[in-house]
């Protein structure tokens, strides 16, 4: 068996690590497109950022965390692939070799039973709160949560501040990432995976039982993964730049749009024993 890796690194995909052109957010350096939709490019990073991340999948424990339905992240062909675990859902499902882990979907569901109300009494209440005028898409994501997809500046200023505090009580949350709002149960988060993922890599000798916990994302979605890790990252831009969100232990990147993606990469490779980033810029 190899040596046990020295460092567990969750990271956030969108806007994290692979940007849709829209994201850039600077002169676009030389990419690579690293997922399609309907045959049509979609999601890219740096060629450098590609390259880097490959060969950090080689030194370290990388686990690809992400909002994601499991069919959203199959169509990513992220660098370092294939993972041997990867967390989907935000954490309602975990992938082994691919295929989803019913044992931890049960854990979830029987905590999203116990934590309050069901996805069909929040969905059935949010549609009544919504409408055409400003709503492109209303979404159920693999049976755990739902999400919108908005206009932004149709969207009535204090909706996103209503929905979230009526669905409080109720064991779930609202937040916005881009021109999606997502509605999820608390008891579905990206942190409780990461932790399970990290006992099983333990267990199993595949990950030092010292090893930190890095992390990196940009959405508040991502915020209790971060407070969680040993240390974390988030880029210049996204929601939590946006709520002046941080914590000690959580860095801060210098670069924004996809060039944050490299910097981010960079600092993941730097924390690993025995490596030294190169400067990426």
């Amino acid at each position: 068996m190899a040596s046990p890796k020295p460092v567990l690194i969750a990271t956030d995909l969108d806007r994290t690590m692979i940007y849709s052109r829209n994201a850039f957010a600077a002169a676009a350096p030389e990419t690579v497109c690293v997922e399609h939709l309907d045959g049509a490019p979609l999601s890219y990073m740096t060629v450098t950022a590609a390259a880097a991340m490959t060969e950090l999948a080689a030194a370290a424990a990388v686990l690809p965390t992400t909002t994601r339905t499991i069919a959203q992240f199959d169509r990513i062909r992220f660098p370092g692939a294939p993972w041997p675990f990867a967390v989907t859902s935000n954490g309602g499902n975990i992938l082994v070799d691919g295929v989803p882990d019913a044992q931890w979907r049960r854990t979830v569901d029987i905590a999203v039973r116990a934590g309050g109300a069901t996805l069909a009494e929040i969905g059935a209440a949010l549609r009544n709160r919504i409408d055409d005028s400003w709503v492109l898409k209303y979404r159920e994501a693999d049976d755990l949560f739902c999400y919108l997809v908005v206009d932004l500046a149709r969207t009535p200023h204090d909706f996103l501040a209503e929905w979230d505090s009526w669905c409080r009580p109720r064991g779930w949350s609202a937040s916005r990432q881009g021109r999606k709002i997502y509605t999820m149960p608390t008891a579905v988060c990206k942190s409780r995976a990461v932790a399970e993922v990290r006992a099983r890599l333990v267990a199993t000798g595949r990950l030092d039982p010292v090893a930190p916990t890095l992390a990196a994302g940009d959405g508040a979605l991502d915020a209790e993964m971060l407070r969680a890790a040993d240390r974390g990252i988030r880029p210049r831009h996204g929601e939590l730049e946006e709520l002046g969100w941080t914590r000690p232990g959580i860095e801060i990147t210098s670069a924004t749009g996809i060039l944050a993606g490299e910097e981010i990469i960079d600092w993941f490779t730097a924390a690993v024993p025995g490596r030294v980033a190169e400067p990426t810029g």
